[in-house]
């Protein structure tokens, strides 16, 4: 199966994204967003990159999941300048509601690397960071949005990967577990990438839906076997409730593919990147309902933000293709 774009993608483009003067003027280009429903506004907060290549967060909201108005202001880290690293970039924000708060993962540039790291919010008027998440160079860390027998579960992927152009990645995703969300240890690995297929390299979407029949965790991976192109899909697969590093289900093909011109051209090529997935309809336990609708939101060629949709039951049914 194929996820149904909305028609009206992309959602938001440079074009959308006011000016903050002194900060921020004529973007080129808004990607990657985490996404969250706030009682009934659907939020994103999404990436924001200057003309001189620098990234900013901004937050966008919506009525309706497709209409999105960007506020006029960046997203400040409180407690950011306490640390010793230098960051240059803060960038593809993961958000995670668990026990009340929002919680927020980022992948942050470092002289040394990429290193995970970690704030919280109530609704994303104020971020507050909390801390590195890790020592290790790696991306793609996303919380699962409940404990898993009296831990917090991380999955994340470690870049050790090394192409002949452009930066680390991985082909692995790896499961960590805290019992205070400061300090993290490996917990096994989760998934490896599939050489010669469509998912070579790979890495974490959105946070991990609850489901009846396990975790949905969709991913992107990364076809590399094609002569001077990456191709970047989305896929997904089903992990067991209680232990998510064992892998149920997965799906042989992709199920989201760049197709349309703004998936296939822009400043990356060839890119659809799964990061901020909402959930319409949940029970009191947060499981979520078989014919509940998802609305998936990605980034295209790293340009512009598009959303297509699926039910939980038609993702789970891929997990099994």
């Amino acid at each position: 199966m194929q996820l149904r774009r909305y028609p009206g993608n992309p959602i938001l483009s440079r074009g959308d994204i006011p000016d903050v003067p002194g900060r921020l003027m004529d973007p080129s280009s808004v990607f990657n967003p985490g996404a969250v429903k706030i009682g009934d506004v659907y939020t994103l907060l999404v990436r924001v990159q200057s003309r001189g290549r620098e990234t900013f967060l901004m937050v966008a909201e919506s009525r309706d999941g497709r209409v999105f108005r960007v506020r006029p202001e960046i997203v400040q880290l409180e407690g950011l300048d306490h640390l010793r690293e230098n960051i240059y970039h803060v960038y593809d924000p993961r958000v995670t509601r668990l026990e009340g708060i929002l919680y927020i993962v980022l992948a942050m540039d470092t002289d040394d690397g990429c290193r995970l790291g970690l704030a919280r919010s109530v609704d994303l008027s104020r971020v507050e960071f909390l801390g590195l998440m890790s020592t290790d160079d790696e991306r793609n860390g996303v919380l699962f949005p409940e404990q898993v027998g009296g831990r917090y579960l991380l999955l994340r992927r470690p870049n050790r990967a090394r192409p002949e152009r452009g930066v680390a990645s991985g082909d692995r995703i790896e499961l960590a577990e805290s019992t205070d969300l400061e300090r993290w240890h490996p917990a096994g690995d989760v998934l490896t990438g599939r050489p010669h297929y469509w998912d070579e390299l790979i890495g974490s979407g959105p946070p991990p839906i609850k489901t009846a029949a396990g975790w949905l965790h969709i991913y992107h991976g990364i076809a590399t076997h094609f002569h001077e192109a990456n191709i970047y899909q989305a896929g997904v697969a089903l992990l067991d409730l209680n232990d998510p590093a064992r892998v149920l289900a997965r799906s042989r093909n992709n199920i989201l593919e760049p197709r349309e011109a703004y998936e296939l051209v822009g400043q990356v090529p060839n890119v659809v990147f799964p990061s901020g997935a909402i959930v319409e309809r949940s029970d009191e336990h947060g499981v979520a309902a078989p014919d509940s609708r998802v609305l998936l939101y990605y980034g295209a060629a790293d340009t512009c933000i598009g959303v297509a949709e699926a039910t939980v039951g038609e993702l789970l049914a891929a997990c099994r293709d």
